[in-house]
């Protein structure tokens, strides 16, 4: 995996443009169509519906009570890093019943970012064990909410079980260049993962 001077946008390598797909997962609520929207390139294709009240039932609101729409099957944007680099991003749908079709979004990709919102710690780790069960190579970004709690990253680490060499970042969903700073730790990770393992044993 040859991305070198992909954080350096105008510095473009030999071999033409690389494409890599991306998933944005976590919980419901948060933020993962957020920040598709906010880093994307293009206008992103979105498939938001309203909340009615027949999904009360089935959706947990708890902590997202204000939350008025919801994605039922995907988001997509992409995101050129620089010349030669382009990030084609997938969101997930956080609600367990769009669970079933994570299977086909997770197909070809290379690397994910996992959405965590510290004030529901849970909502997200159906997205981290799906992650570790498909063997996709991802990083934390914690989604800072204007009432969200200040945790040291080892806190939030050992809460999730995530190992060492896991990279977990706090960002702001809203904020292009915090979104796109988040997608640059995770290419980093992916270099770091392919070197290691490359290495001799």
């Amino acid at each position: 995996m040859d991305l070198k001077g992909f954080d350096r946008p105008g510095s473009p390598t030999a071999g033409g443009t690389r494409s890599v797909k991306v998933m944005i997962a976590g919980g419901f609520g948060t933020g993962k169509t957020t920040m598709v929207r906010s880093v994307s390139d293009i206008k992103p294709l979105t498939t938001e519906e309203t909340l009615t009240q027949a999904s009360a039932d089935v959706d947990r609101l708890i902590g997202v009570a204000d939350k008025t729409q919801t994605t039922v099957s995907l988001d997509f944007g992409k995101i050129g890093l620089n010349d030669t680099l382009m990030l084609y991003l997938f969101g997930t749908p956080g609600q367990e019943r769009f669970w079933f079709l994570w299977n086909g979004l997770f197909k070809g990709a290379l690397g994910a970012v996992v959405l965590v919102d510290t004030r529901r710690l849970a909502s997200s780790f159906r997205a981290i064990e799906e992650m570790e069960r498909q063997q996709v190579p991802f990083v934390i970004a914690l989604n800072v909410f204007p009432d969200s709690r200040h945790y040291p990253v080892e806190e939030i680490r050992d809460a999730l079980d995530i190992p060492p060499h896991t990279p977990v970042v706090a960002f702001d969903a809203r904020d292009r260049t915090a979104s796109r700073d988040v997608l640059v730790t995770l290419i980093r990770h992916l270099k770091d993962r392919s070197a290691a393992a490359l290495e001799p044993r």
